[in-house]
């Protein structure tokens, strides 16, 4: 009678402990999957929506037109935050006078908030990759480990050193050692392909940032100031934060 070595069979016939380290390392696999289809679905869009709002913001001539557009539009959620913040702290500063060079520090400010905000929510669920790719291997070598000391032990039990006594056992503790494997490689793969899109999104938005202080400086040279973002702004940064 020939023994079947398949990973389903050899799954189902490793010990309780090994098995135990499998399936883990099968959910860890799985999750890294799923973030990786969910994170490229996510960074898609948003490059998308992105990309509208560059235009709408390079063809506006006054920020409160590059607000209406990003709000109307199909413009970023963040970029409109943007434009609100940069359009609140103006009003704020209006009973300020010759203060130009400090209203535009004091936006500044507030937009590289918005986006270190939108850069930590790009990487959100990310970190969880970066722990499958450390951990998986060694979790895999815990379970190999255990699995070799099993087998020694029932070699010792039953007075029999041959090679098909042997093999099995060794067979199923290996096998978790390359589940570990297939968890980690993936996950360390996906991780870096995600932090490279997340920080070509991040480019984008420090691109924006720099269309909405130029339309800031435009408009506090041609001396204009805006008059209907205030009633709602403080709804929409806190939406947005």
């Amino acid at each position: 009678m020939s023994l079947s070595f398949s990973p389903w069979q050899m799954f189902l016939n490793a010990g309780p402990v090994v098995r135990g380290v499998m399936t883990i390392l099968a959910m860890a696999s799985l999750v890294t999957w799923t973030i990786f289809i969910a994170k490229t679905i996510e960074l898609q869009h948003l490059r998308s929506r992105l990309k509208k709002s560059e235009i709408a913001l390079e063809d506006a001539e006054t920020l409160d037109m590059g607000e209406e557009w990003t709000r109307t539009g199909s413009g970023s959620g963040i970029v409109h935050a943007m434009v609100v913040a940069a359009e609140v702290e103006r009003q704020r500063s209006q009973d300020i006078p010759g203060d130009r060079e400090g209203i535009k520090e004091r936006i500044v400010l507030h937009l590289e908030r918005l986006e270190a905000a939108e850069g930590r929510r790009l990487m959100r669920g990310t970190g969880v990759l970066a722990t499958i790719g450390a951990t998986s291997p060694f979790v895999g070598l815990f379970g190999t480990v255990w699995g070799i000391m099993s087998s020694f032990t029932g070699i010792a039990a039953a007075h029999a050193t041959s090679l098909a006594v042997v093999a099995p056992g060794i067979a199923e503790a290996l096998l978790a050692t390359a589940l570990g494997l297939v968890a980690a490689i993936p996950a360390v793969v996906i991780y870096n392909h995600l932090a490279r899109q997340t920080a070509a999104c991040r480019a984008c938005v420090a691109d924006l940032t720099s269309l909405v202080m130029r339309l800031v400086s435009r408009d506090l040279a041609r001396g204009t100031s805006g008059g209907r973002v205030l009633s709602f702004g403080r709804d929409t940064l806190a939406a947005a934060e």
